[in-house]
């Protein structure tokens, strides 16, 4: 069984914590002005009756040749009862056991008095002080006293309580009736005001945190795709709830991101799927169809014929082998199985050496190769594999787009820091209108006549990708008619790298 929605708010709580401390705060409040009244009166009373007994004894002739006077004591007993109930008198002797008293015999219930007390009393010590009361076995009250006879022969003490019983319970009364109303209303009103503050103040708090609740809520309705509108959006310098909301603000924002990288990486697989299923699908028609016809024909077929349809279907083989291991690489890339084994490499060294291995390639479709060096290249670092394999589809994509008599130019610079190579073509360059799709799969840019049959479309996005994971970038720049240009950097070898 729960609890009602509102008692279950972080306002209701709050309100109910201020409450409980806020009657907290007046108990205690209330306990420490009564008991700081209480010592006060104590520490004035004793101190105004400071000499009482020492009078009482002067006044009333007690002593008389040296001797307390018995029947003096007796008619001292029976006047204050009558005229001064507030006091209380005792006559004790040397051990504080009680002699005689002005009390009533039945309510006195100690024999003994401590003298400890009366002995602080006598020397002066700090006020209040408290003595035994004769007439409760375990309650303590302010007094005076002196020693009679005289304090240079004492027989005894005279011992008066100043808040008898019945001073007691009127003053108890008036204490109830007056300290304590005042002390209330006083802390009534305090506390009113103080909990109508509270509650105001944790209205306005969390005013701010129910907006982002229900911001939240409505994020989450929406299948985390909503935005919250631009009026509510917290400062940087606020308090904690600002930070909060700043922080939800960029959460939000960072998971519509990705939800639409989802949703964007699903359309591309699924494109994928149908570009793969159609690129394959071509070859492995035409591989069969030749190889069937090869199976039921082959006794029709001359020795020239029968070579022609081995030379198709191994052309269509190839690229079929060609195509499967380019959506391997890419998948690899793209999953990041593939980690660059970073080592120390001279870049022109690398360019030559890729130069010569397409060299001959270059000079069947009619174009030369030139490697261009900017006087002194540091080495760089990466993975001399995986940027070879950069370098080879960028000079072959050029090859495809090269006219017979043109010529591919690979030239190499450095700013120090970073080291840039460049691939540029002859060509017939590239439309606007291609250059924003050139690097996607299976996008194949026209070149050269047939040219665009030999390739899958995979060579640019794979080279991207390893740039990429190098750490940096690869660009196409193009005019028609003025050939394409695509340049890639790397880091350059610092001497600290492991």
């Amino acid at each position: 069984m729960t609890g009602s929605p509102l008692l279950r708010t972080l306002y209701a709580k709050l309100s109910l914590v201020l409450v409980g401390l806020l009657l907290s705060v007046g108990a205690i409040y209330t306990v420490v002005v009564l008991s700081t009244t209480r010592h006060q009166l104590e520490t004035l009373h004793q101190r105004v009756n400071r000499d009482l007994a020492r009078n009482l004894v002067a006044d009333r002739n007690l002593v008389a040749e040296g001797r307390l006077e018995q029947s003096a004591l007796k008619a001292l007993f029976a006047e204050y009862m009558t005229i001064n109930p507030s006091i209380e008198i005792y006559l004790l002797d040397l051990g504080g056991e009680i002699l005689s008293f002005s009390a009533d015999p039945g309510k006195v219930k100690r024999r003994r008095v401590s003298l400890a007390p009366i002995h602080a009393f006598l020397a002066g010590d700090t006020f209040p002080l408290l003595g035994d009361d004769p007439r409760s076995p375990d309650r303590r009250k302010i007094f005076s006293a002196t020693p009679v006879p005289s304090s240079q022969a004492p027989e005894g003490y005279l011992y008066v309580v100043l808040r008898g019983e019945e001073y007691q319970n009127v003053a108890q009364i008036l204490e109830q009736s007056v300290l304590l109303r005042l002390s209330g209303w006083a802390v009534v009103a305090s506390l009113g005001f103080g909990l109508v503050a509270g509650l105001a103040l944790f209205h306005l708090l969390t005013r701010r945190l129910q907006r982002l609740a229900a911001d939240m809520e409505q994020f989450r309705a929406s299948g985390f795709t909503a935005a919250r509108p631009e009026s509510s959006r917290a400062s940087l310098g606020g308090d904690e709830v600002d930070r909060l909301a700043l922080t939800f603000d960029a959460m939000a924002g960072r998971i519509s991101e990705q939800l639409d990288a989802l949703r964007e990486q699903d359309r591309l697989r699924r494109d994928l799927v149908a570009r793969v299923s159609h690129d394959l699908r071509t070859p492995l028609a035409s591989l069969h169809g030749y190889l069937e016809t090869l199976q039921l024909k082959a006794a029709d077929l001359d020795a020239a014929a029968r070579e022609e349809h081995l030379a198709v279907a191994l052309r269509q083989s190839e690229r079929l082998r060609r195509l499967i291991g380019e959506l391997f690489e890419l998948a690899k890339l793209e999953a990041r199985e593939a980690r660059p084994r970073a080592e120390p490499f001279a870049v022109p060294d690398l360019v030559q050496d890729v130069c010569q291995k397409l060299r001959i390639h270059a000079t069947d479709r009619g174009c030369t190769l030139e490697a261009a060096v900017d006087g002194e290249v540091p080495l760089a670092i990466g993975d001399v594999s995986l940027v070879e394999r950069v370098l080879e589809n960028l000079i072959d994509n050029a090859l495809d787009h090269t006219p017979a008599g043109g010529r591919v130019r690979i030239p190499v610079d450095t700013d120090g820091t970073r080291i840039r190579v460049s691939v540029a073509d002859d060509g017939a360059g590239i439309p606007e209108d291609e250059l924003g799709r050139i690097f996607e799969p299976f996008h194949r840019a026209p070149g050269r006549a047939g040219a665009e049959r030999l390739h899958a479309g995979l060579g640019l996005p794979i080279a991207r990708r390893i740039v990429e994971l190098h750490g940096g970038t690869l660009t196409v720049s193009s005019r028609p008619g003025a050939g394409a240009t695509f340049t890639f950097d790397l880091p350059a070898w610092t001497g600290r790298e492991g």
